[in-house]
Parts: C-alpha cells; structure tokens; sequence
C-alpha cells in the first residue's frame, strides 16, 4: 500500500510516495512553474536518480495528471496508492489536528483562503485534482497551523479591536507546524528525555522562517503570525514590520492592497534588501564585495538573535536550540552567525562540528554544541512528509490521536 503526500504551492507542486508499511519514500519529486509556458517537473528515486519533463501545465490538475504518468513510468501501481496527505497551510481555528476530507472540510479550507490567498487555494486545486484522479483513495488535510492550537491566548492575540478577532480572525495562526513538531519529537530522542518534558526553540529557516517556543512538547508561541510575513527575515518576505510603514508606503505610491501584497510576499526579506539574491549561499558569496549582502547577512542574524532572547525569557528553562529547514540544515555561516556572543545565555557552538554539520553533504542528526554548552545545539533535517503521511495512515486505520504527545509516531520512538 502507498501514501501520496502532496503539497501545492502557488505554481508548484511536491509529492512523495511512501510505502506505507516502512514509512520510506520510493519516489517523490517537485513540479515547478504551474501554469507558464516553461512549466516542468523532476522526479528523484532513492538512488539519487533523477528524470525531467517540460511540458507546459496550465493548473494543478495538469500537473498532477503529469505526476501520475510519471508514477506510472516509475512502475508505481495507481490502485495502490490507497491514502493521499495534502499540506494545507491555514486551517484557523477550525481545524485542531489533521483531519479527512469531506465536503465540509473544503468548503472551510475555501472560506479560510481570504486569510492565506497565497496559499489555500492551491492546496483546494491538488484536493479537487487528487479526488478526480484518485477517487478511492482517502483524503486527508494535515495543516500548518494544527500545531500551535495550543498557544496560549495572550501569544496569539493581536492588542487591535476585538472585534477584529470575533468577525475577522485577526490573530496569530503560526506555520511550518508539521517541520516544528517532527523536530521536536527528534530532539527529545537526541536529548533522551520524554518530548512532554522537553522546552525547545525550534528554529525552521528556509526560504520562509519561522521560530517556535515550545515548553513540554507543545507550541506556546511561534515568530509567524496571521500571515507567512511577520517574524524572522525571510527570502522574499519582511518579517517584522511596522505596520504603518505598508499604510505610509501604500498612500505615497497609490498601491492598491493586491500590488503591496505581492511586494510583502515577493519583493521584501532578502532580495528587497540585496537587490538581486535571494538565496543566501549567493549573498555570503557576496559579501565582501557588496554591502547590501553585508546588511542583509548582518539584519537576518540580528532577528534571529532577537526571538532566541525573547523564546529564552518566555519559556524561562531552554533544553535545546534547534536548526532545521533548508538554511537551518545547510548554511553552517549562518549558524555560527545566530549563535555567536550567545555564550552568556549558556548557547555556545562547536565551530568545527557546525562546519561539518551540512545535510546536503550527507550529514544527519547532529550535535553541535560544545560539551559545556548548558543548552544543546542541534541540526535536525526536517521531514514534513513522514508527519502528514503517518497522520494520514492513521486516520484510515482509525488510530489516530489530535493530541499529538499522544500520537504513536514512528520517528519519535
């Protein structure tokens, strides 16, 4: 039996497909450019392996009808696939923990889209396509937002009318929950204690970032807000913003609200900075000879530095500092930046080890404290895909627990 776990962005899509029995991905791959005319996709085998295709996809129904030939090529049987888990970013407060899909689910995913535009609609169009395509199959929504139901209301209220809040949802949802529970039950195995007696900062910094404060295994606050753009300084978005400067700027350029949310969401974080990059092995490559990559380095490690105090203050004990996401795992520079004059709070980095400590070259779990280190350091490749395929498992079984301390996870014995 196989599980499809989907995740759909705007103009892309990631799949894999696990072996529901050994929990391991057989093939995955990632469709880039939905709907332009140089659309492809790539698709990856355990071997290292890799195929592409261009074709021109208009939508995701296109894209994953493309998937499934590609799947089939790979010998992989249709009638198998039994269970598909769809990444949805947003379920507000209407969704607590994964859930099946029905047509009440998706209307709710729907109504949510006026909160995450960007996002919730592409997750509906790989729901409506993998219904279409695989119509015995169970579907399963499994949401960013699930893990920071527990927050706290005085971490997820905004100080703005309340009634912003009854009519609106105006509050911090948090995303990137499925990367920050994963680790989080990794780094309670690595530090050999129970997750529920685990405080953890678990820092996801990838194209989008974002910072959790977790005290006995659960969320009590996150650097995400309402949207993906509050917080850490991200690739293409801000971060931490005074909101009087998108008021100032929107009436001095005459930006309708639909053109300053492309400049948050694509124009800001580290290419409104640089100009030019957005990934940031090119803005350290940089460095020496541009000072806006200086600035942008220099900003992004000032932020970081900033929700390691507060997360510090707010969760009072820390057992551990978690790195984890693409830059997280990969960006060594960047760690030793985050991590550097941090020795009075008890954070101190094995400079050796965190050079060493590079997913992409091979290396897994590690360690990256010095011994004297009073909180641990840890790198943690993250792996979203196994939670939104165990979770999805379960609901078919009938096994599932929402209170995730409670979830018989694989990767957290």
């Amino acid at each position: 039996m196989y599980i499809l776990a989907l995740n759909c962005g705007s103009s892309s899509l990631k799949y894999q497909v696990f072996d529901a029995d050994t929990r391991t991905p057989i093939v995955s791959g990632l469709v880039e450019k939905i709907g332009l005319p140089d659309s492809f996709v790539t698709q990856k085998y355990p071997d290292g392996t890799k195929i592409r295709k261009d074709t021109e996809m208009k939508n995701h129904s296109e894209a994953l009808n493309v998937v499934m030939f590609l799947l089939r090529e790979a010998s992989v049987d249709m009638n198998e696939i039994k269970g598909v888990g769809h990444r949805v970013v947003l379920g507000g407060e209407k969704f607590a923990s994964s859930v099946e899909i029905n047509d009440d689910v998706v209307r709710a995913i729907d109504e949510l889209a006026t909160i995450a535009p960007l996002h919730n609609p592409a997750a509906l169009m790989g729901i409506v396509a993998a219904k279409q395509l695989l119509p015995n199959a169970t579907q399963v929504a499994v949401f960013d937002t699930a893990f920071y139901s527990t927050m706290p209301d005085y971490a997820y209220r905004y100080a703005v009318p309340a009634s912003w809040y009854r009519e609106l949802g105006v509050r911090k949802y948090g995303f990137h929950g499925t990367s920050h529970l994963y680790v989080s039950k990794r780094a309670a195995k690595m530090l050999g204690k129970p997750v529920d007696q685990c405080n953890l900062i678990t820092l996801h910094i990838g194209s989008g970032a974002s910072a959790a404060a977790i005290r006995g295994g659960v969320a009590v606050d996150t650097s995400l807000g309402m949207t993906p753009l509050s917080g850490l300084t991200m690739g293409t978005r801000p971060g931490d913003l005074d909101s009087g400067v998108v008021l100032y700027v929107m009436q001095r350029l005459g930006l309708t609200p639909d053109q300053m949310q492309k400049h948050l969401n694509k124009d800001s974080g580290l290419l409104g900075l640089t100009e030019c990059f957005v990934d940031r092995r090119d803005v350290f490559a940089n460095e020496q000879s541009n000072d806006l990559c200086r600035l942008a380095l220099d900003l992004e490690a000032h932020n970081v530095k900033k929700y390691i105090g507060a997360f510090m203050a707010e969760l009072g004990h820390v057992d551990a500092l978690v790195f984890t996401a693409g830059v997280g795992e990969n960006a060594w520079f960047l760690r030793e930046r985050f991590c550097a004059g941090l020795e009075e709070l008890g954070i101190k980095l094995d400079l050796a080890k965190n050079k060493e400590a590079v997913a992409y070259m091979g290396a897994d779990e590690t360690e990256i404290s010095t011994p004297d280190s009073r909180i641990k350091i840890l790198m943690i490749p993250t792996n979203e895909e196994l939670v939104i395929v165990e979770d999805t498992i379960a609901i078919m079984n009938g096994t599932y627990n929402p209170d995730h301390l409670k979830m018989d996870y694989s990767f957290a014995k």
